[in-house]
């Protein structure tokens, strides 16, 4: 195959091929100039912005036949032999997919042998955190102490996996992404030396769906080219970078602001027709309004733009917006985008969020002055009769609303207090046998509170015993006043109790709770006040007294204990 990709055909060969990474690029000409080379350099970066190139760059001028120079000729043997891969002194090591400690101690046993056909050995190790612990370890003593004649050149993209005592060693270059405007004026270059047409908004789609990586740019628009016709447009290079075009989504995005959720949906189905990649849209409406708020934030601050450019329409829509409502519509889609990650069918979601969006209460959109103005002249109407009144010699009471506030204070009390007068009401009827009832079909009440979805309800329930019922109530005397107190202030827990106790036991009962240290008092004061009635009525005439005899018909007689 005669044909090369443009990246590979387009490979930079001097420094000042290079884009974007003038802080590297100066660096290495000035130290190469002043005959001042390290040992050992580390590149590091996102995938894409020069790493290998400038690698290979700096190995080509540091035996460059005219060196010292800041550049290398390109045009000497030893640069030309570099650049075609046949001096062996210039080695390119896949740590990717030679990571094993064997193998990096075959490179490194020739590290001792003297070039042969140039005046630096050079070792350039892409991937370099791909090594094992092992290689690392192998490499660490001769990258501490090389030769003379050797420089280790190590590039990675993920430079926090590689360890400490490797990187300290090294002197280290951080290559930065690369900016839109940068990676369109290289396109221009190439576009026009190759004599491809191409649409200059075509060329910033491209640059804006690489992420700063040139090499992605490259691929893309070798790509677009290859599917365009005569002239890269700019639907080619939507259709090849998957993106959406602008204008659509400054209809959606004006939809969305009208609130017409048919409107929005109806361009949704329109895109997602044309084989759009719902979680590839997501991103880029984020990045859209994410777009729009820097833009109001900071007008000129393009460059920091991820997805927009600034047409008409854009800015226009971004005036008319607010901060708030953009932070409520990036969020929105956010919480989306992260459900698409776990589902199987994205557009719903995608489709809920649209929906969504068209359906917000926008922050400031109500409440204004005009929507205000009724109820400030209801409110002059009003002060008006009160000053009115007051001079005809009524008195307004002041006091109704200070004393209408004052109704919350009855929550103001520590804990939960029990109904006293519904407790002893209770035991004035309570017996055995219904206590006996409750109890015994009290496990299959729980289970069904579990089956009815009330597992956190029934849970307080497995603390608390019935100790106490009559014909239509019963006591139940919970371990913990809190859990006596949720139990109590939850209505609709209460009404399915009673009609689960209804299914159970043929008739409706009401629950009363009491906490454990309450039920001790009351009872107490029950019992008591139950025998100095009877000793009204009747002294000593029975053999049993009446409080023991009412003790055991309302807890039985395996729960009372006699004491003299």
């Amino acid at each position: 195959m005669s044909y090369q990709a443009l990246y590979r055909v387009w490979r930079p060969q001097s420094f000042i091929d290079v884009v974007g990474q003038e802080h590297v690029t100066k660096t290495l000409q000035n130290a190469l100039l002043q005959q001042k080379i390290s040992h050992a350099y580390l590149f590091s970066g996102p995938r894409g912005t020069g790493k290998t190139s400038a690698a290979k760059i700096l190995a080509k001028a540091v035996n460059c036949e005219r060196a010292p120079a800041n550049e290398p000729c390109n045009e000497c043997a030893s640069c030309l032999g570099i650049t075609d891969g046949s001096v062996s002194d210039v080695l390119e090591f896949d740590a990717a997919s030679n990571s094993r400690v064997e193998e990096m101690r075959e490179v490194l046993d020739k590290v001792k042998y003297a070039p042969t056909a140039v005046t630096y050995k050079v070792y350039i190790i892409d991937e370099v955190h791909m090594l094992s612990i092992s290689a690392f370890n192998a490499l660490l003593k001769t990258l501490e102490e090389p030769p003379k004649h050797v420089i280790f050149i190590l590039a990675t993209t993920e430079p926090h996996k590689i360890p400490l005592t490797i990187i300290s060693r090294c002197q280290r270059f951080d290559f930065k992404r690369i900016t839109a405007q940068s990676i369109v004026g290289r396109m221009k270059l190439i576009v026009d030396e190759t004599g491809a047409e191409c649409e200059e908004q075509a060329l910033h789609i491209i640059a804006r769906a690489a992420e700063g990586g040139m090499r992605d740019a490259l691929s893309l628009l070798d790509q677009a080219i290859s599917f365009s016709h005569d002239r890269v447009t700019a639907e080619d290079a939507l259709t090849v970078t998957g993106a959406v075009s602008q204008g659509f989504l400054n209809k959606l995005a004006n939809a969305v602001k009208e609130k017409n959720a048919a409107s929005s949906l109806e361009f949704l189905e329109e895109l997602l027709f044309q084989g759009k990649d719902p979680t590839r849209f997501i991103e880029d409406f984020i990045l859209y309004y994410r777009d729009m708020l820097l833009f109001k934030a900071a007008p000129r601050l393009e460059e920091s733009l991820e997805r927009v450019m600034l047409d008409e329409e854009f800015q226009t829509l971004a005036k008319e917006m607010k901060p708030e409502e953009l932070y409520e519509l990036i969020e929105v889609l956010n919480k989306a985008q992260q459900e698409m990650r776990w589902t199987n069918h994205p557009r719903i979601f995608l489709e809920v969020a649209i929906v969504k969006l068209c359906q917000l209460e926008r922050k400031g959109s109500h409440g204004t002055s005009e929507d205000l103005q009724p109820l400030i002249q209801k409110i002059g109407q009003l002060e008006q009769e009160i000053a009115d009144l007051r001079r005809n010699g009524f008195v307004v009471n002041e006091e109704a609303q200070p004393a209408a506030q004052k109704k919350p204070q009855r929550n103001s009390r520590k804990g939960f207090q029990a109904p006293v007068g519904k407790i002893n009401e209770v035991l004035k009827h309570a017996t055995k046998d219904d206590l006996m009832a409750i109890k015994s079909r009290w496990g299959e009440m729980l289970n069904r509170l579990v089956h009815n979805q009330m597992r956190s309800q029934a849970a307080l329930l497995n603390e608390a015993e019935p100790v106490a019922a009559s014909g239509n109530s019963f006591i139940i005397k919970f371990k913990y006043e809190i859990h006596c107190q949720m139990a109590m202030d939850n209505a609709k827990f209460l009404d399915t109790l009673a009609n689960t106790m209804n299914e159970l036991l043929g008739k409706r009962i009401q629950m009363v709770g009491i906490p454990d240290e309450q039920w001790q008092k009351i009872r107490v004061d029950f019992l008591n006040n139950q025998r100095e009635g009877e000793q009204d009525e009747s002294l000593g005439l029975n053999e049993e007294e009446p409080l023991i005899a009412e003790a055991k018909k309302l807890f039985g007689d395996e729960l009372v204990e006699i004491k003299e």
